[in-house]
């Protein structure tokens, strides 16, 4: 037997609110399992199981704030027998009220039956309904019949965000008499077959709750600060050519499709990936000492729209090809922008890129996010000129900046891989 321990999710995470199990008693759990949803300071998190198993029993119940290690629920690991039930030291509840039963006289059995029928009927109707704890909670308290609403949730499940949505359609709709309704009905289904393309007209919903923003703001004041106060950083910067993989990327993306093709932001995470091959000390965290790490997880920042930064982790970016970086890409930022996330995404980074991409300033040197000990900066590529061949001429160039923890590493170490970087990025086709 395991407990499941409320996960880190970055240094200025301190604790998290459980907002819905995903898993009850006695499901089968494997790596990647969504088990529970937490709200943090970055928003809605999806939390991952990482060992195969059986959830055996919760041990906080939806809406707690615990703090980071806390158990959360108890696992029972593949091959461990379950609870084994006591022998009867003591009598039976079922025997209990049998005898007492016995005890008060003969109960007409019409009525025994109508009683079981009745229980059973209730119990078959709300077993039917596939609902989260917290939905099924809400709903009770605010008298919402549960069986007249359809479930958004995996597999049709009755979510918290159902309820809530139909609770304040109950507060904003007034009555109607049934002519009125009817006529309403109509219009209504008229305007859906004029406009087909109504639900892409409609503005997007807000990716977060007022008042997040500022959360997560918090959150990452609170990491920048630890760093400025607990790091030493040390600063390199490198202007690379970046004619040969702008080139390179031209040529290739004129031979794709539009959703095929690839950003320039692909090759800075390939390159980073296989220069850490030849400076590893700077693919580490630093507690109690530098901790050097196998898997090569990239950081990518991404900025919100509304303000505020979260950095996911592209995992084992090493072994991605380019193309698997986009995908990944693709999939991450919109969740990230929406605020849904996962555990594993926010808790794995081993080393963080931040690009500022077209039109952005030509340097940017970065803020080292703790435990990690370094994270490499990438500006907008510019046409500069530039001496190649002993030759004068304008070329387009990208300014790269290294900031390491110099309790960790020193410069040469961050020379040399700012040039194996380079290296990577003149022979793009070999990413």
């Amino acid at each position: 037997m395991t407990e499941f321990l409320m996960p880190s999710l970055g240094a200025d995470m301190e604790a998290g609110t459980l907002v819905e199990w995903k898993k009850k008693p006695g499901d089968q759990l494997k790596p990647g399992d969504i088990i529970a949803e937490v709200e943090t300071q970055k928003g809605l998190i999806e939390i991952e199981v990482f060992e195969a198993g059986i959830l055996e029993d919760y041990l906080i119940e939806e809406g707690d704030k615990v703090p980071v290690g806390a158990p959360m629920a108890k696992l029972k690991s593949e091959g461990t027998p379950g609870k084994i039930p006591e022998k009867d030291s003591e009598t039976h509840p079922i025997q209990e009220k049998e005898q007492a039963t016995e005890s008060e006289g003969p109960v007409p059995s019409d009525s025994i039956s109508e009683e079981t029928s009745s229980k059973e009927k209730s119990s078959e109707e709300k077993h039917r309904i596939k609902a989260s704890p917290l939905a099924r909670s809400i709903a009770e308290k605010n008298n919402v019949d549960l069986t007249s609403l359809t479930g958004t949730g995996e597999g049709g499940a009755i979510t918290k965000v159902d309820v809530e949505q139909a609770m304040a359609g109950e507060k904003e709709t007034p009555k109607q008499s049934p002519e009125t309704a009817a006529v309403k009905d109509t219009v209504e289904k008229k305007a859906e077959q004029e406009t087909p393309s109504k639900q892409v007209m409609e503005p997007p919903a807000p990716s977060s709750k007022p008042g997040q923003q500022e959360s997560i703001r918090a959150a990452v004041a609170a990491a920048m600060s630890r760093s400025n106060r607990e790091i030493p950083h040390y600063y390199l910067e490198k202007k690379i050519d970046m004619l040969a993989a702008m080139s390179w990327l031209k040529d290739t993306n004129r031979q794709r499709e539009i959703s095929g093709r690839l950003l320039p932001a692909v090759l800075f995470i390939k390159a980073v990936a296989k220069a850490i091959d030849s400076t590893p000390a700077l693919n580490a965290v630093w507690d109690n000492g530098l901790q050097l790490k196998n898997e090569v997880n990239i950081g990518f920042v991404i900025s919100l729209r509304a303000g505020g930064l979260l950095v996911p982790a592209i995992r084992n970016a090493d072994t991605k090809n380019v193309d698997e970086i986009m995908t990944a890409l693709n999939d991450m930022i919109p969740r990230a922008r929406a605020l849904k996330l996962r555990s594993s995404e926010l808790s794995d980074s081993t080393i963080t890129i931040t690009s500022l991409g077209e039109n952005g300033a030509e340097k940017v040197f970065g803020v080292i996010y703790p435990p990690q000990v370094a994270i490499v900066g990438f500006g907008s590529i510019v046409n500069e000129p530039l001496v190649h061949d002993g030759m004068l001429a304008v070329r387009p160039v990208l300014h790269v900046t290294l900031a390491g923890d110099h309790r960790a590493t020193d410069g040469l170490t961050g020379s040399r891989f700012l040039e194996a970087l380079n290296n990577h990025l003149q022979n793009p086709e070999k990413l």
